[in-house]
């Protein structure tokens, strides 16, 4: 296991996991972070679990030979699939938190009793993996999923805010799937880039769930568990993709309002 001045290692197939990345340093400014974007085989919503448990395997290596204390895998796809995987390969070597158990955690005791929406990918939503683990904990809540596939990509190629964003939005959003919920999971990172239009739908009556704000906040809680805390206030940022595209690189940019530069690093020569 590294130690606290160890970076913490951050991956997702595409741009979605920045939200998670973001909200890891507003909280934890100290701490060095290395995301790693899988823009080669994203999204991985409609890919196989073998092919993201390869995938993710192959990111684990990068990241840990980059000497990261802990790996959060910032996609709800791949934190289906490949999490326990990931765990048992990892071992002691670092960490490994995912996006999908906080969320459990946070809803299951905030509220008890409701009716809570869901969206998410097509492998997120019919894995029922929310809606099993939700049950363990506390099955007075009921739980709506409805997939939403091509949320993801029109956020990759920057279609959000804008006329189109909000016709799919609304859409998506009507189905009676999602009647009468009183809150609704972004079950993905990608969707907090579109959570101010989905609240606009909803005209601020339906409390919209962050996973990336969740998924900081118990990141904190395992280092400080650990002691693993960077007590360091100089903190550096590296932005590797597995393949490069200008859009990642603006998005990234737009995301922590700095100039940043990307690394390519294939994970198959």
């Amino acid at each position: 296991m590294n130690n606290a001045h160890s970076p913490i290692g951050v991956y997702d197939s595409g741009i979605g996991g920045l939200t998670v990345a973001h909200a890891i340093t507003r909280l934890l400014p100290n701490e060095d972070i290395i995301y790693f974007g899988d823009t080669a085989h994203l999204p991985y919503g409609d890919k196989s679990e073998a092919a993201i448990q390869a995938y993710s395997i192959k990111i684990a290596d990068v990241l840990l030979k980059k000497g990261c204390k802990v790996i959060v895998i910032a996609c709800n796809s791949a934190s289906s699939a490949a999490y326990e995987l990931l765990k048992e390969y990892v071992r002691k070597d670092a960490h490994i938190i995912n996006v999908i158990d906080p969320m459990i955690t946070y809803v299951a005791q905030h509220f008890t009793d409701k009716t809570i929406g869901l969206i998410g990918t097509k492998r997120t939503v019919m894995s029922g993996i929310y809606n099993q683990r939700l049950s363990l904990v506390n099955n007075s809540i009921a739980l709506k999923s409805l997939a939403t596939p091509l949320l993801a990509p029109m956020i990759e190629e920057g279609f959000f805010n804008n006329q189109i964003s909000h016709e799919i939005i609304a859409q998506y959003l009507s189905e009676g799937e999602l009647k009468d919920i009183n809150a609704l999971i972004l079950a993905c990172t990608h969707y907090p880039l579109i959570k101010k239009e989905i609240s606009q739908f909803y005209k601020n009556m339906v409390t919209i769930l962050d996973s990336s704000e969740v998924v900081a906040l118990a990141l904190k809680e395992r280092l400080e568990e650990s002691e693993l805390i960077n007590p360091q206030p100089i903190s550096t940022k590296r932005f590797f993709v597995s393949d490069y595209t200008p859009s990642f690189e603006a998005s990234t940019r737009l995301f922590f309002g700095e100039i940043v530069h990307l690394e390519q690093h294939r994970l198959w020569s």
